[in-house]
């Protein structure tokens, strides 16, 4: 069993940061990816950004990219999305994922 808890969502205008935090514990995933999805109101959940277990490797939708940085703590299980420049349209819940493990996610919004 894995347990996901996101924090850092929150209220903030356009142009404006937010930085979430996905703390892991249960088992642990040591070739699994660690990944932030987002669902906006009306549509369906999509990938935001991804990192590799040894933090080698990133991975971020085109609607993100230069914006969003995502990076882990693995001393602490933990997996940052650093969202920068942010706008009205990134305003979704967003979620931590690893394997068929999901967080209750956290809620963005973005004001214009």
């Amino acid at each position: 069993q894995v347990q996901l808890v996101e924090s850092g969502g929150g209220l903030v205008q356009a142009g404006g940061s937010l930085r979430l935090s996905c703390a892991a514990s249960g088992r642990t995933f040591s070739t699994y990816a660690m990944g932030w999805f987002r669902r906006a109101p009306g549509k369906e959940r999509k990938f935001v950004a991804a990192i590799t277990w040894s933090g080698t490797n990133t991975y971020y939708a085109d609607s993100v990219k230069g914006r969003f940085t995502i990076s882990k703590d693995a001393a602490k299980n933990t997996v940052y999305l650093q969202m920068n420049s942010l706008k009205p349209e990134d305003t979704a819940v967003y979620y931590c994922n690893i394997g068929t493990y999901w967080g209750q996610g956290t809620q963005v919004t973005v004001s214009s």
